[in-house]
């Protein structure tokens, strides 16, 4: 049974996080060639006080609107 685990900055829709799932699930069980059902995904989301890369924080290296879609970043 495989398992997927997303880990993610919090705060896209819950259709992003469908399309996600979705497309996650149907690639995987091609790949590995077993059923869609036996495969679990699940997302963590993190808030930007949560996540950090280069030993500062993503909310006060990047911002709160930073990756956001229609953001130009």
């Amino acid at each position: 049974m495989p398992i997927i685990n997303v880990k993610m900055i919090a705060g896209r829709s819950q259709d992003k996080k469908q399309e996600l799932v979705n497309v996650l699930t149907r690639e995987t069980a091609r790949i590995l060639e077993v059923e869609p059902e036996w495969i679990t995904v699940v997302i963590d989301e993190y808030t930007r006080d949560n996540w950090a890369s280069g030993g500062q924080l993503h909310s006060v290296k990047l911002g709160e609107g930073f990756g956001r879609q229609g953001t130009g970043k």
